[in-house]
């Protein structure tokens, strides 16, 4: 079994930065195929969870939503079990629960919340205008 914990989030004004991490532990976390993509997802109040990033093992392929792309960055430390988002330029409406994510080699899309096999249990980020 693989364990997810997010750190990092806080309440922050507009324009801000913060950088959250994810640290992995468990069976199998140093594995390419077992934690093939890693990545974060966002759920605020009253919504879907979306997608927000993600990162392949090698941390060659990233993808980011539209709504975040210029403003995160997301990599990975293989060696330290860790997955880290940038934000910066924080707005209002980056305001949600943001998740952690791994998941096994696939062909799925990154995009899709389904088709990963572990999360962590959240951390609030809020932006405040």
């Amino acid at each position: 079994q693989v364990q997810l914990v997010e750190s990092g989030g806080g309440l922050v004004q507009a324009g801000d930065s913060l950088r959250l991490s994810c640290v992995a532990s468990g069976r199998a976390i140093s594995n390419y195929v077992s934690m093939h993509v890693m990545g974060w997802f966002r759920q605020a109040p009253g919504k879907e969870r979306e997608f927000v990033s993600a990162v392949t093992w090698s941390g060659e392929h990233t993808y980011y939503a539209d709504s975040v792309k210029g403003r995160f960055t997301i990599s990975r430390d293989n060696a330290k079990n860790t997955v880290y988002l940038q934000m910066n330029s924080l707005k209002p409406e980056d305001t949600a629960v943001y998740y952690c994510a791994a998941r096994r080699y696939s062909s799925d899309s990154v995009y899709i919340k389904n088709t990963y096999n572990y999360w962590g249990q959240g951390t609030q980020v809020t932006v405040s205008s």
